[in-house]
């Protein structure tokens, strides 16, 4: 039996309770985490922003070691080090077919699995994001897990699972951010961190960091924030102010809200890129006029996972790390045990701090 934050029921608070993990099955694998990252993701999660099956053992952003694999599992061994992939990629579907595995059809299959069993009443529990990384060890399918790189610590690994892979893609797969530039990054959570240490590694001239928290400026510049800005009505405006009144070259969006989204739209010049990372609810409706759209000339997209294929991506991230260009310990401004999730819960919604990470 091993420990973990199990989700009971959409609304409910997390409890921490004793799980029953099977043997890896053919195709399966076994892992004893080393830290998992509290993502807003696992948030919307519980509050049903995003729908995954209950209850349900959440966690998406780790790293560990095998334990033992099942059956046909050859690319990793017990003793190695891996990192959590959420959204393995099915390799089939047409997404897959044009290259955007990160648009996989089938990546969230396994959510609906059975995933373990609650130790005190038998009943079924199912794997959140695929990976159940709120928790001591965990049962995942093969292509779930990616060898660790060498050189970084599993601890820090943990945060290449999600908030590295995403915030770095979003600067360099779907912003595509050139050397010289001007960047605007909404929300300086553990995303929005990561997005500025991308965009400053891709030589970006002035980064502007916004967030409604005038605390997390000392955490903005450390990444490589030019500037900060406390998130108002007039944010846009000041933005503007800080570019010749032209408007950054591309505003990403890490936060979720279609305040923001529209303040980051404002926000770009005439012929920029503006991305939304930011996970919203159905209710979060933006709005546009035709007259703009034409007017500006604009480029809006979403962003899942960073755009990234993790295989490929890892180990670009692994040299900056080792390199000295990718700080991940300046994500993270608190270590935590499985019980101080639901603090950390409570600390996102207040818009505290950047990454906890769960240290077992």
């Amino acid at each position: 039996m091993v420990r973990a934050a199990v989700l009971p029921a959409v609304g409910s608070p997390l409890e921490i309770t004793e799980i029953e993990l099977p043997e890896p099955g053919p195709g399966q694998v076994r892992v004893r985490l080393a830290a998992a990252g509290v993502c807003h993701s696992d948030l919307s999660l519980s509050n049903g922003t995003m729908q995954v099956p209950v209850p349900a053992v959440l966690g998406h952003e780790g790293a560990g070691t095998v334990v033992s694999v099942g059956e046909g599992v050859t690319h990793v061994a017990p003793g190695d080090g891996v990192v959590l992939n959420w959204a393995p990629a099915c390799g089939k579907c047409h997404a897959c077919s044009l290259g955007e595995v990160w648009l996989c059809a089938n990546a969230l299959t396994g959510v609906g699995a059975v995933h373990a069993r609650r130790a005190d009443d038998g009943s079924d529990l199912h794997p959140g994001l695929n990976v159940a990384a709120f928790a001591e060890e965990t049962v995942v399918a093969a292509g779930c897990v990616l060898p660790a790189p060498d050189g970084v610590p599993l601890t820090d690994a943990a945060l290449l699972g999600c908030a590295v892979l995403t915030g770095y893609g979003a600067v360099h797969h779907s912003a595509r951010v050139r050397e010289g530039e001007t960047v605007a990054v909404y929300g300086v959570g553990g995303v929005g961190l990561a997005t500025i240490q991308a965009a400053r590694i891709a030589g970006a001239a002035k980064i502007i960091a916004v967030d409604i928290s005038p605390a997390k400026e000392e955490l903005a510049r450390t990444s490589g924030a030019t500037d900060y800005v406390v998130a108002s009505e007039t944010t846009a405006r000041e933005i503007r102010g800080l570019t010749g009144k032209q408007g950054v070259d591309v505003a990403i969006e890490c936060v979720g809200r279609a305040a923001t989204i529209r303040s980051a739209w404002e926000s770009t010049r005439r012929g920029g890129r503006t991305t939304v990372v930011g996970v919203g609810g159905k209710d979060q409706q933006v709005t546009f006029n035709a007259l703009e759209i034409f007017h500006f000339g604009r480029t809006l997209a979403g962003c899942v996972y960073g755009n990234c294929d993790p295989a490929k991506d890892l180990p670009v991230l692994a040299e900056h790390v080792r390199e000295g260009r990718l700080d991940l310990s300046a994500l993270v401004t608190e270590h935590i045990a499985l019980d101080g999730i639901p603090a950390a819960f409570d600390n996102m919604l207040a818009g505290k701090g950047g990454r906890a990470l769960v240290v077992f």
